[in-house]
This record gives structure tokens, sequence and C-alpha cells, in this order.
């Protein structure tokens, strides 16, 4: 769940991190009178989408009289007069700073990224400073002060390291993925107050949280769901349209994300992502294949690829659904089926039984994933 800035700060601030006064503005609604007195104003799109900064939905005032042509400028490159907006004090800064607490995929730990400068693309700085965090043991001044005196002078480093120190504790108590502040502004009496914040926090810890909070950010991810990923929401799986042309339909992120890759090693890009969802029914397979069909159905789209991987559910059973749904109705792209199947799902059927019985309604269909996506590739290269 990726929280809105509004939210985000709200976070931030109930453990003590100073952030700028800011006020949010829905549709029609004039700023608040405390606003006049702030010494100069920022106003900001709340989307959750990155690259405000670069899309002008972030804006400088010099005044509160430019407030509303900055909210028209913003408004209409949105294209939806809805969006709320944060208009935000600004803070006069001495020097911006970039730090985040975030997962280390690899380590499968946390760590903290530092860096001298703040502002767009600084993940890519090569002057970038990672400090692995041990779970076992609190985050403290100690461990992060070396690497922040590598990049800054000792009396802020030593500042720098005693407000780092408190992110990782933050990003345990509120199960985040990512807390990122860019940037971290040093005011001139030295206070570090977050300007900005890009806070993601792991969904499958909802159920240790207030199911209210944060209404500004559930209901701009709900608004931003097209009409395919709410229906299958509805229909108990987790759907993402990417911009592809193949249809992909798996079950569970893990294989997913393989073969995205493989077909990225191919030339080809998934149009969809599919996730199971908490809680949901334990087989949605013929649910997957209604929006998959539906998702086909676009001119953008040249095949459809069907990978699965069978534990210990019937194999017979899911080829018995999967041709079903094969001689419905013509299908309106090619298909392309994959099949893995343990020694429990193949009491039946085999695998390769499965694929000859596919093979026989004219659906190309492999135990091989690289073989699967060579042969789709080579019929998309051809359409």
């Amino acid at each position: 769940m990726r929280l809105a800035e509004y939210d985000g700060k709200a976070l931030l601030r109930r453990h003590g991190v100073a952030v700028p006064r800011g006020a949010l503005l829905h549709a029609g609604e004039e700023p608040p009178a405390a606003a006049a007195g702030w010494p100069g104003y920022f106003l900001k799109a709340q989307v959750l989408e990155g690259g405000r900064g670069k899309s002008g939905l972030v804006r400088r005032l010099q005044g509160s009289t430019q407030l509303r042509e900055a909210r028209r400028l913003i408004l209409a490159t949105l294209d939806d007069a809805d969006t709320p907006l944060l208009l935000e004090e600004a803070v006069p800064i001495v020097r911006e700073i970039f730090l985040a607490v975030r997962i280390d995929g690899t380590r499968q730990g946390l760590e903290l990224l530092l860096a001298a400068e703040g502002g767009e693309n600084v993940e890519q700085s090569k002057r970038l400073a990672r400090i692995p965090l041990d779970p076992a043991v609190p985050a403290c001044t100690e461990h992060i002060f070396p690497t922040a005196a590598k990049l800054f002078p000792r009396d802020i480093a030593a500042r720098l390291a005693r407000f780092a120190a408190r992110l990782p504790e933050i990003a345990r108590q509120e199960d985040l993925q990512l807390l990122e502040i860019n940037p971290l502004a040093l005011t001139h009496d030295g206070r570090p107050v977050a300007c900005d914040a890009k806070i993601i926090r792991d969904e499958a810890a909802d159920f240790r949280h207030d199911p209210a909070e944060f209404a500004l950010s559930r209901a701009l991810a709900e608004r931003a769901m097209t009409a395919h990923e709410r229906a299958a929401r509805d229909l108990g799986f987790q759907l993402v349209e990417t911009k592809g042309d193949v249809v992909l339909v798996t079950s569970g992120a893990g294989l997913a994300m393989m073969m995205m890759d493989l077909l990225a090693d191919h030339g080809l890009r998934a149009a969809s992502f599919m996730d199971n969802l908490q809680g949901a029914p334990d087989e949605t397979m013929n649910e997957r294949l209604q929006i998959a069909r539906l998702l086909a159905a676009r001119p953008n789209i040249k095949a459809i690829v069907f990978q699965t991987v069978i534990a210990s559910r019937s194999l017979a059973e899911r080829i018995e659904a999967l041709t079903t749904w094969v001689t419905a109705e013509p299908l309106p792209k090619p298909l392309f089926v994959g099949l893995a199947a343990g020694h429990a799902a193949a009491r039946k059927m085999s695998a390769e039984a499965a694929i000859e019985k596919l093979r026989a309604l004219g659906v190309a269909a492999f135990t091989d994933p690289v073989a699967l996506v060579r042969a789709a590739a080579a019929t998309c290269a051809g359409s």
C-alpha cells in the first residue's frame, strides 16, 4: 500500500518527525486562515505515482495570490478536477539530503540509504551510501556515523546519524517496505525536516493496523484501479494491468515475475500481472481466464500465455476446466500453455498427457517455460 504524501507525513508526525505545516485542499476548498502567515508555499498534487516534480504536479508559490493559477495548471495536467492538493509551507532550507530505509531484497533485511544531496534520480547516484541493518540489533548512532562522516562535516554527520537511527524502528512498527525522505531538509538552526515522504506499507500486515487510517491513500488507490483490476479483486485475485502485448495468466507473484522476465528476454512485454489475495478463495483459475479473455480482445495484444505450477491439486481437473474455457468460444488471440505438476497432482493425468490433450485442441502446450515463451515470441513476431 503506497501512501499519499499527506498520509505519509501524518505517519511521520506521529513518530515525532518534523514535517512542514500543511493543509489538504479538496475541490473548491480555500486555504485555512493560518496559512496566511507562512513564509512561502508549495502546492502538490496528491497522487500515488512518482515523478510529480517532472510532471508539473508540484509548484512553488511566491504568495497566496498565485494559488488559483497553480491549482488550475496542476488539475489541467491531471485532467481531474477532483484530485486533492496539499498546500504546504515552504521551509527555508540550508541543505537537502536523501535518506531512506528499505527492504534489501537480496539480503531480505532492512538497509539504510544515505546521499549528501536530495532530488530526483538520486537513487542512481554513485555517492549513495548503503548501510546494512542487523534485524537482531536496534539501529544506533554509532553504527551510522562512520558512513555519514564520509559524506558530511562531522557536526552534521552526528546530527544526521541520530535522526537516521530512528527510522528503522518506525519502519518495523509500521510494517513499511519503504520509508524514503527526499529531501530531508536541514534548516538554519540545524533542524531536520521531512519535506517529502515516499512510504509503502506491506499490505499483508494490514490486519495489524487501523483499517480506517490513511483514508486518502485508500481512496486514491481505488480511483486508480482499472475496471478489470476492480473486477479481478471482486472475483478473488489481484490484477495489475501494465503496458504490454501479451496477456499473462499465472497464480502467485513469484511465478508471475519469472514469466515476465522470460517474456522480456524474448522481446515481449506482459500486459498483466496476477497474484493471490490474502484470504481469497483457494482456486481462482476460471476467474483469471475470464478476465484474460477480456484483456486479450484489445488490438494491441498479440497472445495469451498461461503458465501453471500445481503441487497437489488435480492436474486432470485443471485441464478439464482449461479445455472447457478454450472450447466455450473462439479465443481472441493465440494461446500458449505451460504446465508443471508435482507427483500428487499427476495422479489421474500426467503433465505429458495433459500436453497432448491440449495440443489435440490446437493449443500450443509445453512443460518447459522457455520453450513456451520462444514459441509465443515466434508467433508474435509474425503477427
